[in-house]
């Protein structure tokens, strides 16, 4: 992370966030959640974090489904402007600190195939590859595309 940026407030989200968090996904992913997606993992008590800049708006979260001794890392994302500065890290970081505290064994993850530099920022996390979920995610043209499977112990 750059030294001449401040720390950025870190916090729970909630419904009162799902447009800001809608409005970072349109841009990062090339096939974003919904505001269905977001309500509803809410709604099902999934839990939600992330940093706000010196205004308080939103630029980077994580949106987590506990499954047992497992928590699965469903939702992972940094605004455009804020990609590159070491974010990604600082936010993994606070994923990890929330494992350890909630005591769970291991953090899964799905991610595209072709986001190679979600991959690289997973893997420099500890995150290794354990599968492949054939056709997981839509892709264009009606197309399918895998998942790579991750899994971080704690």
């Amino acid at each position: 992370m750059d030294s001449n940026l401040t720390m950025p407030h870190y916090g729970k989200l909630g419904f009162a966030d799902v447009d800001s968090m809608l409005s970072i996904e349109e841009r990062v992913y090339t096939h974003p959640w919904s505001r269905g997606n977001f309500t509803d993992s809410l709604s099902s008590g999934y839990e939600a974090f992330g940093f706000r800049d010196v205004e308080q708006d939103l630029f980077a979260y994580f949106v987590v489904m506990p499954i047992l001794d497992e928590l699965h890392l469903l939702n992972f994302a940094v605004g455009l402007p804020y990609q590159g500065q070491g974010y990604a890290k600082l936010l993994m970081g606070k994923l990890f600190a929330y494992a350890n505290e909630h005591a769970y064994a291991s953090i899964l993850l799905e991610v595209r195939r072709s986001n190679v530099r979600a991959i690289s920022v997973y893997e420099g996390a500890g995150f290794v590859s354990i599968g492949v979920r054939k056709g997981y995610y839509p892709a264009h043209d009606q197309q399918r595309e895998d998942a790579i499977v991750m899994r971080r112990m704690s």
